[in-house]
Formats: structure tokens, sequence, C-alpha cells
């Protein structure tokens, strides 16, 4: 079984394009979404993230994102910290969630999948793109967020010209290629790489 790495900065529609897969029956591991799972659920994770950020880490049981959030964009070693948390158990459980698949590839979704060193484990990797002013209105409209805020969101993730040296597979998403017939074009032939 392969494992297939899908990335793409912020607004760039990965999520979309890991949907088109799964509608072709490729299992799809949402690393960014288990990230904030596990926040929540792995006993040992926890106990770290408290130890490294204090109690108000969690209100009630559940992780305190706004405080997290307030603390990690305004010390970036404190963001290191963090991933350094919670990558090894986003990999732990994307392992085991690998064993549990039956099939010729598997996807693995995530924002900073390039940027973290955990693409090394994939043995394909397929980058998604869109223009710069396109992604910014995505998030503007997903996240109800201001321009600038999605400006600084992108400044903190590498280029997609720097992250195109890592891909396999680039597929354009900027809503006037069609994307359908990229993803089909990718599944193909990592179709025939399995056989």
């Amino acid at each position: 079984m392969l494992k297939v790495g899908v990335t793409g900065g912020i607004g760039s529609g990965k999520s979309t394009i890991a949907e088109v897969f799964m509608q072709l029956g490729i299992p799809v591991y949402p690393s960014d979404i288990r990230a904030k799972e596990l926040m929540s659920e792995d006993f040992e994770l926890r106990r770290a993230i408290v130890d490294l950020f204090g109690n108000e880490a969690y209100a009630s049981e559940n992780l305190n994102r706004a405080f997290i959030a307030s603390k990690v964009f305004s010390d970036q070693t404190l963001l290191l910290k963090l991933n350094e948390l919670v990558h090894p158990a986003v990999k732990k459980d994307f392992d085991l969630w690998c064993s549990d698949q039956n099939a010729a590839y598997v996807l693995k979704e995530a924002a900073i999948l390039i940027e973290t060193g955990a693409y090394k484990a994939m043995d394909r990797m397929i980058l998604v793109t869109a223009p710069s002013e396109l992604k910014i209105q995505r998030v503007q409209n997903r996240d109800a967020v201001t321009r600038d805020e999605v400006f600084a969101r992108m400044n903190r993730q590498w280029s997609d010209e720097r992250k195109e040296e890592f891909a396999d597979f680039v597929i354009n998403n900027d809503n006037h290629t069609m994307v359908l017939e990229q993803v089909l074009d990718i599944h193909k032939r990592l179709m025939k790489e399995f056989r």
C-alpha cells in the first residue's frame, strides 16, 4: 500500500481534492482534524500540553483553542514545541489507521506536511495550488476573517513554489482548470504504480 501525502497552503482547497479521492474509494486520513481530536482524547498528549501551557490549555475537558492560538501565534518557539508534541502523536495514529486500511494507496491530508518533514514518510506527494487572491477569498468566506489575518496565516506557511520541489504531482485548483481530470490522472498513475 502506497502512502500519499496531500498538502497545500491555506485556502488551496486540499480538503476538497481529498474528498474527490474519497469518491474514488481511496481512504483519506485528515491529519489536521485528527490532531485536534488527539489533543483532547490522548491522555499523554493532554498532559504534555498542560505542562507546556498550564491548566488554561483546557476548559472543561476541551482544548481551549483560543488560548492556545493566542500563545503560539505570538511566540514561534511555543508553536514549535507544540508541534513537537502533536506530530509524533499524529504519526502514531496515522500508522495505526493505515494498518486497518485495505487499498492500493491511502492519502494523508495535512497543511504543513512538507514544513514538518512528515513528507519523508510518504511514498508520493500531491501539492494542491491556487492563486493567492483566490486563497484569500476562500479563507475569508470560510473563516469570516479579515484579509490581513489571512495574509498573516499565509506568511507563516511555505510558498507553493517552495513546496513544488517536494511534490510528485501538482493539482491546480484555480476554479478554471478541471480538477476532476487532474485527480483521475493521478489516481490512474498511482494505481498503475501499485501493480
